[in-house]
């Protein structure tokens, strides 16, 4: 899960598994399988960067790793 930033300052989390394609024009848009758009502040860069470290988060509890014990 991801927390990203609407327009009107309001947070919202959405599941990185469900992201399709992000796109900036000017905006950051997150188009979702589902169909979904949804408008965000954060940078193209930004979301991503959220997801990996999301993601690097799920490998090192999957792992039974902790999150701070990285090489």
């Amino acid at each position: 899960m991801v927390r990203v930033t609407r327009l009107n300052s309001s947070e919202l989390v959405i599941n990185s598994d469900l992201i399709e394609f992000i796109e900036a024009i000017p905006d950051t848009i997150i188009s979702l399988s589902t169909g979904k758009k949804i408008m965000v502040r954060e940078s193209v860069e930004e979301v991503i960067s959220k997801v990996i470290e999301f993601k690097r988060l799920i490998v090192h509890v999957d792992s039974g790793e902790s999150p701070s014990a990285e090489a």
